[in-house]
């Protein structure tokens, strides 16, 4: 196991930024996912932290030594991809010693360590298949045993769920989860999917455009959102986002857009009459029939995710959704009220979070 720290590191192909001044650290033993849409540059941060791409500026650490001019195979690390990359020739007992083999390491000794990865992974009855043998699933617990067997100082997994189908990559997610409370590596994890970012990830690292735009626990993401991509990227459905203004009255602050008028709090005075950006999460709205602070809102349709329902209405012009219980039901045009609660706001300025 290794710590892993990256320092501003860039890469460019042709006039496209790639990645740009990424910096992180990831602790001994610590679960890190890279959450990202496509093209953000998960992989390509992966590929250079495997050695595979050169960097064009920066550096990368191992447990607080340079590994830039170091080959993958120095480096002692192994990757896990999207493609499971056996070789289809091989049994799962062969394609699990095959990199041992390459070592120089004794037969015995391959036996040994085959076995025991098999058993942590719970495929030791399909030593002697071969790949087309398997289904999905076991192929990539195979391909995560091969990487798994050397016990390397750091795992690289590039999206490696991302061909199982939905409660398949349920299953394998709360598997690798257990996986690595038991063996205590550390990981470094490629996805686009925010479940398994927010499922799997001691640490999140959220990247657009090859620039970090917030780095922190599953809880920090998705409750302190440092932007509005980070808050409307992550959670589903996403984050309820308006605009307007904030003004004072009397002693009181308030959030003003053309549709609706709510109080705010812990505002600085430094805001008054700033044009800023308004989110509150789906879970955050309630249903209220009186009240001093509603908003009227018409309801447009509901979608049904099986324990809950959402309310999908518009307050005005301005879009809302929020979630319902499952057993509630409106019909289309009905008037709703809603209810927010001050302190489950976030602002947003110059799309950056404030307060």
């Amino acid at each position: 196991m290794a710590s892993l720290t990256l320092q501003n590191i860039s890469k460019r192909f042709g006039d496209v930024a790639a990645l740009s001044d990424v910096s992180l650290q990831v602790q001994d033993g610590e679960f890190c996912v890279l959450l990202g849409p496509s093209g953000c540059g998960k992989s390509t941060l992966l590929n250079i932290v495997a050695g595979l791409n050169p960097q064009d500026r920066g550096t990368i650490l191992l447990d607080g030594q340079a590994v830039d001019q170091l080959s993958p195979r120095e480096r002692d690390v192994a990757m896990v991809f999207q493609s499971y990359a056996l070789y289809p020739h091989m049994t799962v007992s062969q394609n699990l010693g095959f990199g041992l083999h390459m070592r120089g390491i004794s037969r015995a000794e391959i036996e040994g360590k085959v076995l025991e990865t098999a058993r942590l992974l719970g495929i030791e009855r399909l030593l002697d298949r071969k790949p087309r043998q398997l289904s999905g699933g076991q192929r990539q617990r195979v391909a995560m045993g091969r990487a798994l067997v050397r016990r390397p100082r750091l795992f690289l997994l590039d999206e490696p769920l991302s061909n199982l189908d939905a409660q398949l990559r349920i299953n394998v997610r709360l598997e690798l989860k257990s996986l690595h409370r038991q063996i205590k590596t550390t990981i470094l994890y490629v996805t686009h999917d925010q479940v398994e970012a927010m499922t799997l990830g001691d640490k999140v690292v959220v990247l657009r455009d090859g620039r970090v735009h917030q780095i922190g626990t599953p809880d920090t993401i998705y409750n302190h959102p440092a932007d509005t991509f980070v808050a409307t990227f992550v959670g589903s459905p996403v984050m309820n986002l308006f605009q307007g203004r904030i003004v004072r009255e009397g002693n009181a602050f308030r959030f003003r857009c053309p549709d609706f008028l709510f109080d705010l709090r812990h505002i600085t005075l430094d805001m008054e009459k700033r044009d800023v950006e308004v989110g509150i999460r789906p879970e955050d709205i309630e249903f209220k029939e009186s009240g001093k602070t509603l908003l009227h809102a018409t309801v447009e349709m509901m979608s049904n995710v099986g324990a809950d329902k959402y309310v999908h209405a518009r307050l005005g012009k301005s879009p809302v959704t929020v979630r319902a219980a499952k057993d509630v039901s409106y019909d289309t045009g009905q008037r709703i009220s809603l209810a927010v609660d001050p302190n489950k706001l976030h602002i947003f300025h110059g799309g950056r979070r404030i307060g």
